[in-house]
């Protein structure tokens, strides 16, 4: 029986290599990509949750909006210059990928603007490419023309375009101390596409739906390489579903998965940790007969690596209530990439009956491999795979990871400078060949010197000093009267008392000394801060360096556990944070006195969001019913001190 949703073929691999055969043979420019993104018009391309109800969008609405707006943007640059740059400052969305398609429609280039970065690396970028313009939500402001999006609204009219936008560019997550500009074309695309097809021969599990569906969850940000490339590129061009997020709180994207039968989901490891830690903590709470059944069930799990369907069928009897209790049973495939991710983490989701395996890739070069063997061993060894079709790597003398093929960026603007494509890039990052599979062990650049001049490895050595009571810890280079240090950056986990505190400082000192690295650490430093800040996915630990070089941390004595101004006084600021932001005011603009509700004019709802961020970042739920007597900042604070260290 033929299957509509998959171009008129019964399965989806004769599919894929029939349009993927069609675009090889095409010009592989947007133009051309543009027609096989919405060649099946009657699927749907988006989901989302409004109320009780499931809207759904399919391609053919979203190609014609596409069109609308491109008439409307049309209209309003009608001076600029075709080829010049627009760039695109909004959130994941339906309007997002509407409004990158209608730039590219008018013969523009879109400058995917990276959200989480500050307003000076954005205005960097958009001096680096020449923008004419940018697209933004109403009360936005670059230093060019502004385009707000309400002015962009689908009309009765729609183009046919000439010629589309010839690339598009790429901005870096913004993790090193200088933004990167990449710039790709369709043939760059059109080769990270063509190697979907070794992708699906070689890992039946990407290509599995659910219930005769495939859904995206649009959770990675489509202005970054990954949630570009791996997310919509991959899946778009073969017409599947994504779901899109009303928000990011925790319970929003839970529930979101469950509701719309998520088969996929595509995440930084800072997401996998984060559901890792609370499944764990359930578990936890529940007795230690439970953990320890819980614990019993994952060597059983582990040890039926070698005798497949055992292990599935295992799996999915003995760990159905913890699958139940985080995505439910449609997920097919999940992917994390972006930075290191713990093999516990990767024993975790794999041993319950998941399917979570490690990828690789940067901005500059685009998604290169990702490990596609369904082997547990393998996928939770860290292997990142072998490079796909279209790429090679190989390693520098060094032991540095180059990486050469098509579908690298074009070009790459860093510092006002634009560099041609050369054979091989260096990536910065170490890496080892394993087993003929490849592993990327950490950083060039994050190396730290010890006093006997031997080379530290973070990536190596942190998780190895993890001690009760430590949130984070970052091995990093700090500079002191002139001379560079090695030095332990470690976050004191919320709301640690004192005695807390000595404690997590001991057991850091004991680990050192059990990996013999007690000699080689010159400066152990306890904060009070988390070491990540609101917009970062990964540690980057030359920003903590200078932050901690120039205050921005509330240090505390290691030996007496004393620090400038109190525990208490760091968690009524973040009580009053959460406050201002619920209420959309101010940082830094409500008093630890002001009544929530009678001084700041706060609604039960705002609370309710207060309340959720309270238990996402401290671990602590509030009662029910404490909007009535907790609706200050110290008072919550003190009930926060009171329910964590008895006292």
């Amino acid at each position: 029986m033929k299957n509509t949703s998959l171009g008129g073929f019964s399965t989806i691999d004769e599919f894929v290599a029939d349009k993927l055969k069609r675009f090889s043979e095409s010009n592989k420019d947007f133009r051309t990509l543009f027609g096989f993104m919405f060649a099946e018009s009657g699927n749907v391309m988006f989901e989302r949750s409004a109320g009780y109800r499931i809207i759904k969008t399919t391609y053919g609405e979203v190609r014609r909006r596409i069109l609308e707006r491109a008439a409307v943007l049309s209209d309003i640059m009608a001076d600029a210059e075709r080829g010049s740059v627009i760039g695109l400052y909004l959130a994941n969305s339906a309007e997002w990928l509407e409004l990158f398609w209608a730039i590219l429609a008018c013969g523009f280039r879109p400058l995917l603007m990276n959200t989480r970065l500050g307003r000076d690396s954005l205005a960097q970028a958009l001096d680096c490419v020449g923008a004419a313009a940018v697209i933004a939500g109403e009360d936005e402001c670059f230093p060019v023309k502004m385009i707000p999006l309400s002015e962009l609204e689908p009309g009765e009219r729609a183009i046919e375009p000439e010629s589309f936008g010839e690339s598009l560019f790429v901005m870096s997550s913004g993790t090193s101390d200088r933004v990167k500009v990449c710039e790709y074309t369709g043939e760059e695309f059109y080769l990270a596409i063509s190697d979907s097809m070794k992708i699906i021969a070689e890992c039946p599990a990407i290509k599995k739906h659910y219930n005769g569906q495939l859904k995206l969850l649009a959770f990675l940000p489509f202005c970054h390489i990954f949630g570009l490339v791996a997310v919509y590129l991959w899946f778009g061009f073969f017409s599947r579903t994504f779901v899109l997020l009303k928000d990011y709180a925790p319970a929003t994207i839970m529930d979101t998965i469950r509701r719309h039968e998520v088969t996929h989901i595509f995440a930084v490891p800072l997401f996998w940790n984060k559901v890792y830690e609370e499944a764990m903590k359930a578990i936890k709470a529940r007795g230690e007969a439970t953990e320890a059944k819980f614990r019993k069930g994952m060597r059983i799990s582990k040890k039926l690596a070698h005798a497949p369907a055992l292990a599935k069928a295992f799996r999915k009897a003995a760990f159905r209530e913890v699958r139940n209790g985080l995505f439910g049973d449609s997920i097919s495939f999940l992917i994390s990439g972006g930075s290191e991710i713990k093999p516990e983490v990767l024993e975790f989701f794999n041993g319950i009956g998941y399917h979570l395996t490690n990828g690789y890739g940067m901005t500059e070069i685009g998604i290169t491999s990702v490990e596609l063997s369904d082997d547990f061993d393998k996928l939770t060894s860290g292997s990142v795979g072998l490079p796909f079709s279209s790429l090679k790597y190989r390693l520098s003398d060094k032991g540095e990871l180059l990486v050469s093929g098509g579908s690298m960026a074009r070009r790459i603007f860093e510092g006002g400078k634009a560099l041609e494509r050369g054979e091989w890039f260096s990536t910065g990052d170490m890496a080892e060949q394993r087993g003929g599979r490849w592993y990327i062990t950490g950083r060039m650049d994050d190396l730290v010197i010890s006093p006997t001049g031997e080379n530290l490895n973070p990536c190596v050595i942190e998780d190895k000093l993890m001690a009760p009571g430590v949130r984070e810890l970052a091995l990093i280079s700090l500079r002191e009267n002139g001379l560079i240090v090695p030095a332990l950056a470690v976050s004191l986990k919320p709301l640690l008392d004192s005695d807390g505190a000595r404690e997590a400082y001991e057991g850091v000192k004991a680990r050192l000394a059990a990996n013999g690295l007690d000699g080689q650490i010159s400066r152990i430093i306890l904060v009070r801060e988390s070491l990540m800040g609101e917009d970062d996915f990964k540690l980057n630990r030359k920003r903590i360096a200078g932050r901690i070089a120039e205050g921005g941390f509330t240090r505390v004595d290691p030996v007496s556990a004393r620090q400038g101004g109190t525990a208490d006084d760091g968690l009524i600021m973040r009580i009053c944070a959460l406050f201002a932001k619920a209420l959309g005011k101010a940082p830094g603009s409500i008093s630890p006195e002001a009544d929530f509700f009678l001084d700041e004019g706060g609604s039960s709802l705002e609370f309710f969001s207060v309340a959720a961020d309270i238990q996402n970042e401290f671990g602590v739920p509030l009662p029910a019913g404490s909007e009535g007597t907790l609706s200050r900042a110290c008072d919550i604070a003190d009930y926060l001190r009171h329910a964590v260290n008895g006292s």
